[in-house]
Formats: C-alpha cells, sequence, structure tokens
C-alpha cells in the first residue's frame, strides 16, 4: 500500500494544472460565465491562515462551478498603495516600493503551494503604473463629466509629519506617529460627487437580494436619509442668519440654544475679532474630524454674545454657542440644542446652566427630565406639552409632520429630505498612492493632463529624511508645462486615496492588460462579479465606494448599465483565531510567542527553548502584533495544502469564526491519509459484493448533500456528509465495481476542497484526465427517494429496539416483527402485550 505523501504530490498535481492552463480564463459564449472573486489583500508582509480560510472559500466556489460547466474567471491581485509601504519606509531607510514588491513575491510564494485554482495571468498591484494610468485617464474622464470637484475641507494635520491624517491615525488628540497635537486645517482637496447619487445608492440596496442583511442595512445607515426642517434663525439684534437642518422639529418649543461649529463663517468672522473666542476655536480644531471621534470628545462651548429670536416668538432670544461637538461637514454646521431629549444637549445644557424645557412626557409616568434625556422611538405616542399645531397625544412621526406642516403654512421653514452621506475627499498628502493627474497653472489654472502623457508615473528618486511629502521638494517631477498653454505650471503632489483603487479593480480583471480602463467586450462577457467575497469590516466604505464608482464608470463609458451593481452576491467570512501565547519580561512587559515556539501539554503551554510556562489567551483574533499567527507555508511542510485547506472548511459555517489549532489540523490530516489509504485499497479490489444498492443510494444521497451544502455556502455540511460517506464505503461489503465508483465521486466531491487528494485519488482509480475538468456529478432523484424507515419499538414508553421495514408495510407486518425484535422479547419477559400501536413512518408503542 502506498503512503500519499503531499510533499511529493501536491507539486505534481499543481504543475499539471500549470502546464494545461487549466484556470486560465478566456472568453467563451458556448458556456455560461462564473465570476468569483475575493477582496484582495494588501501586501503587508504575510498571509496567515485567515487568509487562506478567504480564498479557499472562493477557490471550492470556482472549481465548483468549473465541474458544472461554467466559464470560470477567479483572479487575484495586490492593493498595493498606501501608508504602511511608507511608514517602513520612514523606519527602514528604504523605499516603498521596493517594500510593496517584495512582500508581493513573498505572499505570492506562500499561496502557489495551497493549490488555489487562480489565473496568475491575470495578477496585478494598484501600484503598477500600468494599472493606476489606467485610473487617471478615469478621473480625467469623471472631472469632465462633473463627477469630480475641488473645494475647501477641514481635514486633520499632524505639524511635525506636515501631512494630512486619516480620523484612524489621530489618537489622543495626537498624531499616532509623531505624537504631536493634531490640528483641524482647511486645505483644498479634490472630492467625489458621491452624495449626488445617495437616493440611488439607497434605493437599489433592495435589489441586493444576495448580500447579507447586515451588510444591507450598514448601507442603507451611512446613506442616512432623514426628512426635517430646514429654516433660519433670525438675529435679534446685530448678526446674521443661522440656518438649521432638525430631524426633529417636533421639539422646537423645547430649544435652549443655537450652536454652531467652530467652523461656520460666523465663528470664522468672530476668531478675527475677538482673542478669546479664536483661542477657544483653536482648542476645538484639535483632535479628529468624524462624528464618532467628536461624540467621545468632553463636550466644550463658548457663548458668543449673539442672540436670535425663536422662529414661534419673536420675544424668546436664544443664545448662540459655539460647540466643539458639531461638525461643518453635517447639516449646515448648525443646530438647535433641545435638551431634553438628547442626551449630548442635556449633557451640555447642565454643564454651562442652560434650560431643560420638557416637550413631552411619557403617557404613562410624566415626569420632568432630570439627568437623562427622554426621546423615545418616533412611533410611540407620548403627551405633548402646548404643541404649537395643536397636538395633545400623539407619536413622534405625527408631531414632526404637523410641524413641517405648520412651518411651511407660516412660511418660516420648509420640509426637506437630508442624507448623512458626504462627497468622498479623494487627496491624500503622500507620496505612495496614484498621482492626480492635475497640472496647476497661473494662467489656466486647474488643468487636466493629456491622456497621451499617462500614466503620470511616481518618481522613484525620492526620500523620507524630511517629514511631509517628498513630492512637494521633488522639483524635477513638480514642474512641468501646462497641458493647455504650454506655460510653466506645477503638477498636483496630492495622491488619491486608496479606496480609490480597490474601487475598480473588479473591472480590470476582465482584461487587466488593456491600454484602456476596461475593453467593452470582456466587460460585457465576464461582469457582473458573482459571488464576492470578503471581511464584514469592509461592509460600508469599500462596498458604497465601488457601487459608486461602477455608476461613475457607466457614466464615462467603461462600464455597461447593468454593471451599476457590481457585485451580485456577497458572502462575508468570520475570521480565523488562535491563542495568544504569552510571558512577561523582567520590565513587566507582555513577550509574546509565535505558536511554533510553544509546546502543549495537558493544557498548558511551555516554551520549547527554555521550558518557561506561557500564558494562554484562547480564541483570539489573529494578530501581527500577539504573534498568534499560523503561516500557512509551515502547515504545508508539515501537514500539506489540503489538511489546511480541508481544516478551515470543516469546523464551523463559514461566516462565523473558526479557532485553529495544531489537534484540529492533526485530525485533519489523518483523517485525509485515511481517505487515501481507503482510495488506494479499493482500486486494487476484484470481484462481486453484496450491497451495492446500499453503497449507489448513499453516494447520491451525498452527491445531494455536499452539492446543495456548496451552493448554500455551508461547506462545513459538505465536509461533514464526506465524513459520513467515507465511513460508509469503509464498512460497505459492495463489489468491487459499486466501491470503486463511488470512491472516484467521493474524488470529485472533494475536489473544490482538497484537490490535490482528489486529484490522486482520481488517477489511482484510473479516471480520465483532470479530476478539476471532470463534470461534476448528479444525484439521481430515484435514489434519492427512501422505500424504506426505521422504526423505533418503545415498551411502556422506553425505547428497547428498532424495525427498518418497507415504507407501505401493512401495520400488521410491521406489528409482528416489533414484537420479534429483542429489545421487545426481553422487555416484555414473556408476557403477551395489551396493546400494540403502530404510528406509520413514526413509532411502535408497546404497552405490556
Amino acid at each position: 500500500m502506498s503512503r500519499y505523501d503531499a510533499s511529493i504530490i501536491e507539486p505534481k498535481w499543481q504543475k499539471a494544472w500549470d502546464e494545461a492552463g487549466t484556470f486560465e480564463a478566456r472568453r467563451d459564449t458556448s458556456k455560461p460565465k462564473y465570476y468569483v472573486l475575493e477582496m484582495f489583500p494588501y501586501p503587508s508582509g504575510r498571509i496567515h491562515i485567515g487568509h487562506v480560510r478567504n480564498y479557499t472559500m472562493g477557490d471550492v466556489v470556482a472549481r465548483y462551478k468549473m465541474a458544472t460547466g461554467h466559464n470560470v474567471l477567479h483572479p487575484m491581485g495586490f492593493d498595493a498603495f498606501g501608508m504602511p509601504a511608507e511608514n517602513a519606509a520612514m523606519a527602514s531607510g528604504g523605499h516603498p516600493k521596493t517594500w510593496t514588491y517584495d512582500n508581493i513575491d513573498t505572499m505570492v510564494a506562500q499561496m502557489k503551494p495551497l493549490g488555489f485554482g487562480l489565473d496568475w495571468s491575470r495578477m496585478f498591484a494598484t501600484c503598477d503604473p500600468d494599472y493606476y494610468g489606467q485610473q487617471q485617464a478615469m478621473f480625467i474622464d469623471m472631472l469632465e463629466k462633473g463627477l469630480v470637484y475641488r473645494k475647501n475641507a477641514v481635514v486633520n494635520w499632524d505639524p511635525v509629519d506636515m501631512t494630512v491624517l486619516a480620523n484612524e491615525q489621530v489618537i489622543d488628540g495626537k498624531g499616532w506617529r509623531s505624537g504631536a497635537e493634531v490640528e483641524r486645517r482647511e486645505l483644498t482637496q479634490w472630492f467625489f460627487k458621491i452624495s449626488d447619487f445617495s437616493e440611488e445608492l439607497l434605493e437599489a440596496i433592495d435589489t441586493l437580494k444576495d448580500w447579507p442583511e447586515k451588510v444591507r442595512l450598514m448601507q442603507a445607515n451611512w446613506i442616512g436619509k432623514s426628512r426635517g426642517l430646514r429654516f433660519s434663525f433670525e438675529p435679534a439684534g446685530k448678526g446674521e442668519p443661522i440656518e438649521v437642518f432638525t430631524t426633529r422639529p417636533d421639539t422646537l418649543l423645547g430649544a435652549a440654544f443655537v450652536g454652531i461649529s467652530p467652523d461656520h463663517p460666523i465663528a470664522r468672522k468672530l476668531e478675527a475679532e475677538n482673542p478669546d473666542i479664536a483661542k477657544f476655536v483653536a482648542e476645538c480644531r484639535k483632535g479628529g474630524t468624524t462624528a464618532e471621534a467628536i461624540e467621545t470628545a468632553e463636550k466644550l462651548g463658548m457663548d458668543t454674545g449673539l442672540r436670535m429670536k425663536h422662529p414661534l416668538d419673536e420675544n424668546w432670544e436664544l443664545p448662540v454657542w459655539i460647540a466643539n461637538f458639531i461638525l461643518m461637514d453635517y447639516g449646515t454646521g448648525a443646530i438647535f440644542g433641545s435638551a431634553a431629549h438628547d442626551q449630548r444637549d442635556l449633557d451640555f445644557a447642565r454643564k454651562y446652566g442652560l434650560p431643560v424645557i420638557d416637550t413631552f412626557f411619557d403617557l404613562n409616568d410624566p415626569k420632568p427630565v432630570e439627568n437623562e434625556a427622554f426621546l423615545p422611538p418616533k412611533t410611540e405616542k407620548v403627551k405633548w406639552v402646548n404643541h404649537f399645531a395643536g397636538l395633545d397625544v400623539a407619536t413622534g412621526e405625527e408631531a414632526i409632520e404637523a410641524t413641517i406642516r405648520f412651518a411651511e403654512e407660516q412660511g418660516w421653514g420648509k420640509g426637506v429630505t437630508q442624507y448623512r452621506l458626504r462627497d468622498w475627499g479623494l487627496s491624500r498628502q503622500r507620496y505612495w498612492g496614484c498621482p492626480i493627474p492635475i497640472v496647476h497653472c497661473d494662467t489656466c489654472g486647474a488643468v487636466p493632463e493629456k491622456k497621451e502623457n499617462l500614466p503620470v508615473r511616481l518618481p522613484d528618486d525620492v526620500n523620507f529624511d524630511t517629514p511631509g511629502n517628498p513630492l512637494d521638494r521633488h522639483l524635477t517631477w513638480r514642474h512641468t508645462e501646462c497641458p493647455s498653454c504650454g506655460g510653466p505650471a506645477q503638477r498636483e503632489t496630492d495622491t488619491m486615496d486608496t479606496f480609490v483603487d480597490s474601487s475598480w479593480y473588479f473591472a480590470r480583471f476582465t482584461n487587466p492588460h488593456a491600454d484602456t480602463p476596461t475593453v467593452a467586450e470582456d466587460v460585457a462577457y465576464w461582469m457582473n462579479v458573482d459571488q464576492y467575497i470578503g471581511g464584514i469590516e469592509h461592509a460600508i466604505l469599500h462596498l458604497l465606494y465601488s457601487r459608486f464608482f461602477a455608476r461613475a464608470m457607466h457614466i464615462t463609458g467603461h462600464l455597461p448599465e447593468k454593471c451599476k451593481e457590481p457585485f451580485n452576491a456577497l458572502f462575508t467570512q468570520g475570521m480565523v483565531t488562535h491563542a495568544i501565547f504569552k510571558t512577561t519580561s523582567a520590565d513587566g512587559r507582555p513577550v509574546y510567542h509565535y505558536p511554533e515556539e510553544v509546546e502543549l501539554r495537558d493544557g498548558k503551554g511551555f516554551l520549547k527553548a527554555g521550558g518557561a510556562e506561557v500564558e494562554i489567551v484562547p480564541s483570539a483574533k489573529m494578530s501581527k502584533s500577539k504573534n498568534n499567527v499560523v503561516d500557512p507555508v509551515n502547515i504545508v511542510e508539515q501537514y500539506g495544502a489540503d489538511t489546511a485547506r480541508w481544516f478551515v472548511m470543516s469546523d464551523s459555517p463559514p461566516e462565523r469564526d473558526v479557532e485553529w489549532t495544531a489537534a484540529g489540523a492533526e485530525a485533519a490530516a489523518k483523517h485525509l491519509a485515511r481517505v487515501w489509504r481507503l482510495a488506494d485499497e479499493i482500486a486494487d479490489l476484484q470481484g462481486d459484493g453484496s450491497g451495492d444498492d446500499d453503497l449507489l443510494r448513499d453516494m447520491h444521497k451525498t452527491i445531494d448533500a455536499v452539492t446543495k451544502g456548496i451552493d448554500g455556502f455551508l461547506f462545513n455540511t459538505s465536509i461533514a456528509r464526506l465524513y459520513a460517506f467515507t465511513n460508509t464505503l469503509t464498512k460497505s461489503t459492495a463489489g468491487a465495481a459499486a466501491k470503486q465508483q463511488a470512491a472516484k465521486v467521493m474524488a470529485q466531491l472533494m475536489s473544490p476542497m482538497t484537490p490535490h487528494l482528489a486529484e490522486e485519488i482520481w488517477a489511482r482509480l484510473g479516471g480520465e484526465g483532470l479530476v478539476a475538468n471532470a463534470p461534476w456529478p448528479v444525484a439521481d432523484p430515484a435514489m434519492l427517494v427512501e422505500n424504506t424507515v426505521t422504526l423505533p419499538v418503545q415498551v411502556n414508553g422506553k425505547r428497547r429496539d428498532e424495525i427498518t421495514v418497507p415504507k407501505d408495510m401493512a401495520k400488521d407486518e410491521i406489528e409482528k416483527l416489533a414484537l420479534a425484535t429483542d429489545g421487545a422479547i426481553r422487555a416484555l419477559d414473556g408476557k403477551a402485550p395489551k396493546k400494540v400501536i403502530v404510528v406509520p413512518g413514526r413509532i411502535v408503542n408497546v404497552v405490556a
């Protein structure tokens, strides 16, 4: 009997697939196409077993679809621009380009031994000039169509590193790398007009039937459609009107103050006139600019001395406060504070001694607000206090609509629909990104580069010795000629947000080497992506930006209309977790150890070097900072790629987390070795046996179950059925021909999960060609029909035995068989039964 040696077998079949071009995708209108895509990785250094799970899911689907007669596109690329490469260059003195491409080489070298059925001929990185040059061409097209514009915007500015920071890079008000106090600075930025598509993007969510409901809800909440009232507070004395938008105009009689953003035009005007206000707004501009960052910061305010008339009573004056929690980018940059019915406003009012005025009460407990604001769901009825529209008991929804009608009838306000979604700021003050193809000319203004001059390549001769964007100080690159008048000009030194790079890569894969962004025939054939797979962490921005980009590409002629929603189905997979192994250094700092450095004995962990016991933190998310990552190279070397693939698919439903353990991997390896031994033995069998029908019936049931499992993304149930079928085949007394047929089918069914082992079994059993190209087995419906039924036999309410009988057997015959079972005979102990009750298809009850 031969032994299955993965180190020999797996490279052999990978070479066979490569030589046959098995996974190279070509347009073929004679077949239905299927495009499966996993969210492409960032080349951070090495992949871990979590990546393996993600890509194995896609590979299972791709191989299955190939077997069911589809023409499959299954590509791979790298999301390669971004700050990590620049940070690595700053730390090591190297170059982001070198760091990035070295990491890509490493990751490809890790991925290929795993046997993924990928079309490697289509691989690209977003930092390839061929890719970002086409992105620049689309930027110019979108600019011409009015989808891109330039305006001033408030950003996080690190005064030491002299760069804009993403909100995630601002920690406790300081730059994450420099530690400097972050400033909110107004800079000229480029924007995509995604807000113009708010309603369309929102309505189209209902068409995404094969997306997880939680992702659709997250998208809808991010777009944030709301109906409310827009009106202006008129000044009481000097000053200018202040326009506000509110979704709760029903609480207007509870107004305690008018609040404006530190970046509101009125605040900026006061800042120039009043040193105290200037000092206050400077303090407000420290920290993050997102709603989340500002919401968690201490609420700060300053009375400007200005007063506004209440729209319902011109003798009622409201103070105007500058407040740090009001964002200029949301609404109008101004609010009215209704402290009794908004916790933020209540905290602010209590802090600064402002009034708290109840406008409605709980019907069951009508007490004034004290330390907790009262804001029930809009659908709940409440008792209103002197509501100006004449309401007594009504829901918030009813009150909002009544207030809007009243304001419109009186002529001081207008009901409007507003969206939370804001335009997408794409400018980044960094080197390692796609250059924005714009030239600034004193005569012509901002002018797009000529398409024949694309790509605008990043210069390689840069360094990071000086803080800030190296492009700003690269004179030979920055200084150029105006594409319009030919005069002296300067290139735009901002680069694009890396979300731009990942917002259209799915379309580029349809023809990644074309000299245009897309080729009409290829996108018409391959798009849409039939199955998209990735993490829930990308549920909002990446997917939303991709949906916008698909629409923008349609408007600019790069995608057909059918691609406006580019992903037909979406699956968000769970994580792979692993225990953390930790010791403590002499100075009290935690020291984290890789799994391969630890030996487990009796539930405890010990370092292989030195024997010190480690603290075990169970089932934590894999993190390079905690060293609890499992390198697939080590698993392939120890057990083989198929073991890794089988384990990550088998342990839990794919949308849930799975914990990687050495014991689990070893058990998977043992099972696959058992499958090989069984197939090897069956290949040499000769002669007849008994039970052919039983084995073939179970084979067809297995085909049905595995097929349904893969179709439904229930890979673990498919694998569970294959475990059971292995046991059936092991115990079967069927003849050689039936067993060999069943073993070949088992190889086909295992092929998506364990392609190398399946190829070896297929070849050993005389299968024709590659199992990767073999048609998927189809279950015979007649073999799925159960002709027999197993009935439990109970005596006086206790189960004593069971019988298997034909489904149509008469009751009196079933009764005879039940009474003849050993269990019934022992329980009756020679006594005659008082009654026998046969429930067809269910049970036999014997009453003694």
